[in-house]
């Protein structure tokens, strides 16, 4: 009497990764996103490695997320994989507050985001 076992979202030849609540706003992560997207695994890693970016470090964790993934999980090469999506989401936003003259108050936002990333393999004619 167990529920039924729910579809893959996913086609056979694609893994993802997703990290939660990184401390960055969407905007800034977003522009990392692009960088990689589109992009063969190994040459996204490279340019994670190299980036000047703070983030730069969560982001390339998650995608070495997805590349495990996709070879234990899912039995892929590793060497034909393609970032074929990259996408960034809102999480929450911590609301602060800083004295300012006259009494009054400034506000402080201190977004979070979430990054999902999806590789897949894709044949090296192709590639």
């Amino acid at each position: 009497m167990s529920k039924k076992k729910r579809e893959r979202a996913l086609s056979d030849n694609e893994a993802k990764a997703v990290a939660r609540m990184l401390r960055v706003s969407p905007q800034k992560l977003n522009l990392l996103a692009q960088l990689i997207r589109g992009k063969k695994a190994a040459t996204a890693l490279a340019d994670l490695e190299f980036s000047r970016k703070r983030i730069a470090r969560d982001v390339r964790k998650c995608l070495e997320s997805a590349i495990a993934n996709a070879e234990n999980n899912h039995d892929l090469d590793v060497d034909d994989l393609v970032v074929v999506e990259a996408h960034v989401g809102k999480g929450l936003v911590l609301k602060r507050h800083e004295p300012r003259a006259r009494g009054r108050v400034g506000k402080i936002f201190k977004p979070f985001s979430n990054l999902t990333i999806v590789v897949r393999e894709v044949e090296a004619a192709q590639a």
